[in-house]
């Protein structure tokens, strides 16, 4: 790539100096004519019709920030093509004098402005990514700002009331001002570029360079009464083209949007809304200097006047709109902290739930075998013992106290080992809304034996989900038999579940009618309960919590305001088809 770059600048450089030697080598060996005119705005015209296109083909290979940048380098070529054109249609054309005032003037002076606002947008920083309604409202405004200052400081002495040398040296000033500006602007984004961006601006920077000093020198000699169109004065404009030429043939052959660099952000990274800050808060002072100190007649001040009032409405509305812009991105971005943050203490939770189970698991799987030996023994003697007709009473409650016992002990053990494996089962296409209907029905005959409405609503055609239809299920059983248990302790109630899609997952609500959660943090701990001793263990909920998270899911719980809990079960819908599809079981 650099030898094929280097072999397009040799190139492009051999032929801008020689073009610039035959201008020079006319220019002194023919007389001022209409002949030396039509080289010199033909020369000009092509060469900035060229420049442009090459500026429109960057900002059409170009995306993003990039494209922006190069769009707004392209619209200030394009202005400064019409001026030329428009100096050329007059001079050989129309074969006039350029008149004075010249309304290209203002269009030359407006050129500047969309190279300083593609500065502004700071391409070579991939990290600053700006919407486009608040690149637009920048350019808006600093338009709007440039075109004040044309029209407070040169247009009153050029068309409200003709006065050439104020006007002329009005324009001078304020042109080499700007043009100033744009070097300034050039060299602090050349500081803090690298790499590609760096080259390119660099480029950029000396052609701007070389186009201040060619401005300055023709304005000098237009004012001497010396310039005339093809003369040696316009050597320096050309080979400022011919520069702006090279720096955008360099972009099309680096794509610097492809090869980002890694920029250090400089410390004049606030300087630019300060800098429009105090150009807002001028105008106040601009139009105080119109009313009280200018020594313009009074046609020239209440123009000034008025040019300030209503740059003033324009520039307020412009910040109004931008400020309104501006708290709806703050405000979308807190939305978005917001919602990180309670992800975040979603997450902490869970990895705090996973590092509970593993850690019960751990124990429960070495302990667990240890106690079902003597447990079976205890359980065979105790129904020995109850078999035996030679007992009395007594003994023979005893005995079935102990069965009872070492069977409460029993399962529980086998609950620990259930809860404890940890080898994945098998999995295939489950339809969640029959499952929900078949474990509503198996829990239908216990519910109406204690006075309590089952309610179950599906959205139609819904997806299925990957699992394991045994465990999901045994799930779906458990919460559905915590809440008949919840509802059984106020005398009977309605337990709601609902089913329907919310984006990529399935979302069943479990929602009853009972006296809710004492504690729906710890509702999922292991071991924990509410219930009478010897009637839970406290580990349904804990394993229905791995199981959700085994499926990558999630279940949550919450007191509804009116009374009563909810539970919320999350599951993925499939994003690929599978083969296998797995039945609720009956």
């Amino acid at each position: 790539m650099s030898g094929e770059i280097s072999l397009w600048r040799n190139w492009w450089v051999g032929c801008s100096i020689g073009l610039l030697l035959l201008l020079a080598a006319l220019s002194i060996m023919m007389r001022s004519g209409f002949g030396l005119t039509v080289l010199g705005d033909v020369t000009a015209l092509l060469l900035l019709g060229f420049a442009t296109g090459i500026m429109l083909l960057n900002a059409w290979q170009t995306q993003g920030q990039t494209r922006a940048f190069w769009a707004l380098i392209s619209a200030g070529f394009v202005l400064w093509f019409l001026n030329q054109a428009g100096w050329t249609w007059i001079e050989v054309v129309l074969r006039r004098p350029i008149p004075a005032p010249f309304v290209g003037d203002i269009v030359l002076f407006i050129h500047i402005v969309p190279f300083m606002a593609a500065i502004a947008i700071r391409p070579h920083h991939p990290s600053e990514e700006k919407k486009l309604y608040f690149s637009t409202l920048n350019f808006l405004m600093l338009l709007l700002w440039w075109v004040f200052l044309y029209m407070f400081i040169v247009f009153p002495d050029e068309y409200v009331l003709l006065n050439l040398p104020v006007y002329s040296r009005s324009w001078d000033r304020l042109y080499l001002v700007e043009n100033c500006l744009l070097l300034l602007s050039l060299g602090l984004a050349l500081a803090s570029a690298s790499g590609a961006w760096r080259r390119i601006y660099r480029n950029l920077f000396i052609a701007a360079a070389l186009y201040t000093l060619a401005s300055e020198a023709i304005n000098a000699s237009i004012a001497k009464n010396q310039y005339y169109t093809g003369s040696l004065y316009d050597v320096p404009f050309i080979a400022c083209v011919c520069w702006y030429c090279w720096a955008g043939l360099l972009a099309l052959r680096l794509r610097p949007e492809c090869d980002p660099v890694k920029a250090t952000p400089g410390r004049w990274i606030g300087l630019a809304p300060r800098l429009a800050m105090l150009a807002i808060l001028s105008l106040p002072g601009m139009g105080f200097w119109a009313l009280f100190f200018d020594t313009a007649p009074p046609q020239l001040r209440q123009f000034r006047l008025l040019v300030t009032l209503a740059a003033m409405l324009a520039l307020g509305f412009f910040v109004f709109i931008k400020q309104y812009r501006l708290d709806r991105e703050l405000i979308r971005l807190l939305q978005e902290s917001q919602r990180s943050y309670e992800n975040l203490e979603r997450l902490q939770s869970q990895l705090v739930q996973r590092e509970k189970l593993a850690s019960l698991g751990q124990l429960v799987a070495g302990a667990a075998h240890e106690i079902n030996n003597p447990l079976a023994a205890i359980l065979g003697y105790s129904e020995l013992l109850t078999s035996n007709v030679s007992l009395d009473t007594d003994q023979l409650s005893m005995a079935r106290k102990i069965g009872q016992q070492a069977r409460r002990t029993r399962d529980l053990v086998s609950d620990l080992l259930s809860f404890a494996r940890q080898a994945p089962a098998e999995k295939s296409l489950v339809d969640l809304g029959s499952l929900l209907q078949r474990a509503r029905k198996m829990e239908a005959l216990q519910a109406e034996s204690k006075k309590i409405t089952i309610d179950i609503k599906i959205e139609p055609n819904l997806p299925r989900i990957w699992g394991d239809v045994n465990q999901l299920f045994q799930v779906a059983l458990q919460i559905i038999e915590n809440a008949i248990d919840a509802l059984e302790e106020v005398g009977g109630g309605r337990l709601e579940i609902t089913l329907g899609r919310e984006e990529n997952e399935l979302v069943a609500r479990f929602s009853d009618t009972g006296p809710g959660i004492r504690d729906p943090q710890r509702v999922f701990d292991p071991f924990y309960t509410t219930k009478p001793i010897g009637k839970g263990t406290g580990l349904g909920l804990s394993a229905t919590y791995g199981v959700v998270q085994d499926h990558q899911g999630q279940v949550t719980c919450y007191n509804r305001p009116e009374g009563g809990a909810v539970f919320v079960l999350r599951l993925p819908v499939v994003q690929k088809p599978a083969v296998a599809l797995g039945a609720a079981p009956g």
